[in-house]
């Protein structure tokens, strides 16, 4: 063999030195390192240091980093808190479950009933119109239609079907309901709508020449296609309305304490180990809820 072929080959096989061959074998690492630090900085970091800040000892003006579980027994032995807590899941299970009621039709509708694509953006874009606003308008902007003078009551005993105002439909745990569910509606309609457009039609005729009532094609075909995006919904729907504060002080008069107003009080009165025990449980709260709906579908697969 001559020697300059023995010699490129060995200089071929020989690691090279401009470090190409490091990145080669390394360079997915690279590309994960933005993403991990900025994970690990922004939300392992400040979840971990909840956790500690949440079993520091808190005074009436001061706050120590000795541990205790003071902190953590005031919460669950207080009526007040716990109630608060049993309150938001309750809320955000009525949001969920009415913005699923309201946004699945409206979906279906669109994913299915239009067949235009532009009319079905137009549509979707029709459904996000409000969040052109200010979200803070959009929830003041229901007093004066649930107050007592307001115009659904105007309404109601203008044509009759009511002889005194309905004073339930402001600042009650009602008006919480009817606020969430008109805002976060569109995070349910979208994900479902998306899904539901990605049907094949062949799909609707083989059933129907095969016999299959509506009802039938709904519940074996329809339904279990769009199940990712009611999925999808669903979890956009729960992580917001279980940290939600806003809408119940704007809609409830500061009557409904859900756990993200206790947590704005209590950073406000600079009470910082009760406010991380109470983020910590929201936290808890989210994760399980999130994991039991991720259970329900295997989003990897079907998205």
């Amino acid at each position: 063999m001559d020697g300059a072929a023995v010699d490129t080959r060995l200089a071929s096989a020989a690691p090279s030195r401009d470090g190409s061959g490091f990145f080669r074998r390394h360079g997915h690492l690279l590309l994960l390192a933005p993403g991990v630090i900025w994970m690990v900085l922004f939300l392992i970091v400040p979840l971990a240091m909840m956790v500690y800040v949440s079993f520091w000892t808190q005074t009436t003006f001061a706050i120590k980093p000795d541990l205790t579980l003071k902190s953590w027994a005031t919460f669950f032995a207080s009526e007040t808190y716990f109630g608060a807590l049993l309150r938001t899941l309750r809320i955000w299970l009525t949001v969920l479950l009415l913005t699923f009621l309201f946004g699945y039709p409206t979906a279906l509708y669109i994913g299915q009933f239009v067949r235009n694509k532009t009319v079905q953006t137009i549509l979707l874009v029709a459904c996000v119109i409000p969040f052109w606003t200010s979200f803070l308008i959009r929830v003041l902007a229901w007093r004066p239609m649930l107050g007592k003078e307001g115009a659904i009551n105007i309404v109601l005993q203008g044509l009759g079907i009511i002889d005194h105002p309905i004073e339930v439909l402001l600042f009650t745990e009602l008006s919480v309901i009817i606020g969430m569910v008109q805002i976060y509606v569109v995070f349910m309609v979208g994900p479902v709508a998306f899904m539901l457009a990605r049907i094949d039609d062949s799909l609707f005729e083989a059933a129907r020449d095969l016999g299959a009532s509506p009802m039938t094609i709904f519940r074996k075909i329809t339904f279990p296609l769009s199940l990712p995006g009611v999925v999808v919904g669903a979890i956009f729907v729960s992580v917001m309305v279980l940290g939600e504060f806003a809408t119940a002080s704007a809609l409830s008069g500061r009557k409904v304490n859900l756990l993200g107003n206790i947590i704005v009080t209590q950073v406000g009165s600079l009470k910082w180990a009760f406010a991380a025990v109470i983020g910590v449980v929201l936290t808890v709260v989210m994760a399980t809820v999130i994991t039991a709906l991720l259970r329900v579908v295997n989003l990897r697969r079907e998205l």
